[in-house]
């Protein structure tokens, strides 16, 4: 798919993902939402990578929805009304999908989904939805340069892309809250302060940390067991008691015993490089779990 709004280029089984409207800030449009969808669903089965790093061309990371578009910015269908029910029973249907569903939240969801370890390197300004889809990433490293704001309160609108679920999750409830309420824009050294981000660089290492970084979760590793650590780290830290997850991670266990686990255990005892051959395009039954 050639994407008209990202770059999609991939090197030594590492993806950059590069937000790409630089003349705009690389501000967010319903296209850049779907583009977005296909990128990180495409990527999560495809074996040639085997991380991913977001960042954004230019000066900017994302500054936002683009509110100059004509009619609603959101891409919302003024017509309906939709209701709590609706979302449940109706949530795929066309009408609900693209006229009522929040754009970032299909992003968000998209990277939640996503069975490859995703780092933000968020090079510049990262306002709204441009904060709100790094929350889903794994690891946020941000330059010296970032400015982070979750300024929905400041155009009467709520925080989207599931951050309500995402952010307290990272920062704490009550950082979460003030940040919300507040609407401040965040320099990098506030956000780390925060726990946003892992770390803040100067502006030149920005990618290669974030390469770096990439290259450690990848090297040595099986495809197989980093996509179910991924999912079973999220999925299992929101269950109400742990014997969900000790459900889980018996089925993980067993079936990574009988594939790369046995190579794994094999080059350990030979003192050697692993061979993994598993890919993460044909997981064990088990897999997805959740559905």
């Amino acid at each position: 798919m050639d994407y008209q709004t990202l770059r999609y280029e991939t090197a030594d089984r590492i993806l950059t993902l590069t937000l790409n409207r630089p003349d705009q800030l690389n501000s967010f449009t319903v296209e850049m939402a779907n583009e977005l969808e296909h990128a990180f669903r495409r990527a999560s089965e495809d074996d040639d990578v085997g991380a991913i790093v977001v960042t954004g061309a230019g000066r900017a990371f994302c500054a936002g929805m683009d509110l100059s578009k004509p009619g609603n910015v959101f891409g919302l269908d003024e017509s309906q009304r939709p209701t709590v029910a609706d979302m449940h029973t109706r949530l795929d249907d066309p009408a609900i999908h693209d006229g009522v569903r929040d754009t970032g939240g299909r992003v968000t969801l998209a990277i939640y989904d996503c069975k490859k370890p995703v780092i933000g390197a968020i090079n510049g300004a990262a306002v709204g939805i441009g904060a709100t889809m790094t929350l889903a990433m794994d690891i946020r490293l941000a330059s010296e340069k970032a400015r982070i704001g979750f300024v929905f309160g400041k155009i009467g609108v709520v925080p989207e892309a599931c951050s309500s679920w995402f952010l307290p999750r990272i920062v704490g409830i009550q950082q979460a809250l003030e940040w919300v309420y507040s609407g401040d824009i965040l320099d990098a050294q506030e956000a780390l302060r925060g726990k946003l981000v892992k770390a803040v660089v100067p502006p030149e290492q920005l990618l290669p940390e974030a390469y770096a970084l990439a290259r450690k979760f990848i090297a040595n590793r099986s495809p197989v067991a980093i996509a179910f650590a991924r999912q079973m780290m999220y999925r299992n830290a929101a269950q109400p008691h742990p014997i969900e997850a000790h459900r889980i991670d018996s089925l993980a266990m067993f079936y990574t015993s009988l594939g790369d686990g046995k190579e794994g255990v094999q080059s350990f005892l030979e003192k050697r490089d692993p061979q993994y051959t598993g890919k993460a395009s044909d997981m064990p039954p088990v897999y997805p779990w959740w559905k």
